[in-house]
């Protein structure tokens, strides 16, 4: 099957090259998630443009302070980043006020709000929408970006329709909408058509994976925690699936796949979120070496 990642021929070059095209801009435009370990920082330093956006997880078994902290660091040095705030792990308003001003102050000016996956909330939190409302109470316009979640495969533990009234409660907090990672770049298209004919018409970043090597995966949910290392394993088991059959899976097929519709502009896909799972180094060339194919 011919690939817009290959150069385009003289049959229907036109079409094909305006996507090759917006497809650069997508990947130029790329951000980054990273996880809150002890060498993120450097390895952001070492490998990424400060030009590339980042957003920083939480991890149940860490709490939110390492996020945060990697989200100050990596501010200073001239990075956007923006902090994942996990609801079920903020106790109460004023210890979301603190978490705020923690960040405002050091210049930090975009959020990710999450339900996150602890079992219980440790507050008065039990999901996004709860932080969201008093985060704008608290916050006011401090914060210029603020994600939510999207799940075009659905979620294990939530119903549907369950998720669909939740993104449409939250999408007036939110300027954008960043998605868990599918493999299934039609499954990804089908429900940004469907929610925006549902009145969610926010901007979509489809989450999609980086050259992250199927040993890095399993390192990555040994340094998460037990309870946390069997959710995020339940989570990516489509990733390690891939990761077992014949050639595996390349991140570029993904992109391959959105790319028409990314085009198209009229299904509010309108960038990409890439998960490094703080496989940097071979991230950024992933990254590079695409866009050298897609200018020559």
């Amino acid at each position: 099957m011919t690939s817009l990642l290959d150069p385009p021929d003289r049959d229907g070059a036109a079409p094909r090259a305006d996507r090759r095209a917006v497809l650069a801009r997508v990947l130029r435009a790329a951000t980054y998630e990273v996880l809150p370990f002890p060498s993120a920082a450097d390895k952001v330093l070492a490998h990424v443009p400060t030009g590339t956006g980042l957003s920083v997880t939480t991890t149940e078994a860490k709490g939110l302070d390492p996020t945060v902290e990697l989200a100050v660091r990596l501010t200073g040095h001239g990075y956007r980043v923006a902090p994942h705030l996990a609801a079920r792990l903020v106790r109460d308003r004023a210890h979301l006020a603190d978490l705020t001003d923690r960040l405002t102050d050091a210049g930090v000016r975009a959020l990710f709000v999450v339900g996150g996956d602890a079992a219980e909330p440790v507050g008065r939190y039990p999901d996004a929408l709860a932080l969201l409302t008093e985060l704008h109470e608290i916050a006011g316009d401090r914060f210029d970006r603020i994600g939510i979640g999207g799940y075009p495969e659905g979620h294990g533990g939530i119903a549907d329709e369950l998720i669909a009234g939740a993104l449409t409660a939250k999408a007036p907090y939110a300027t954008q909408i960043v998605t868990q990672l599918c493999f299934d770049p039609a499954a990804t298209v089908r429900w940004a058509r469907r929610i925006a004919a549902a009145g969610v018409r926010l901007p979509v970043r489809v989450g999609v994976p980086g050259a992250v090597s199927r040993q890095k995966l399993i390192r990555v949910s040994a340094g998460l925690g037990l309870g946390q290392s069997a959710r995020f394993l339940r989570k990516q088991q489509g990733m390690l699936r891939r990761f077992f059959l014949p050639g595996g899976y390349r991140p570029d097929r993904v992109l391959d796949g959105i790319a028409p519709a990314l085009a198209a502009g009229d299904t509010g896909l309108a960038g990409i979120h890439v998960f490094t799972f703080n496989d940097l180094e071979s991230t950024e060339t992933w990254r590079r070496r695409l866009l050298e194919r897609l200018d020559r």
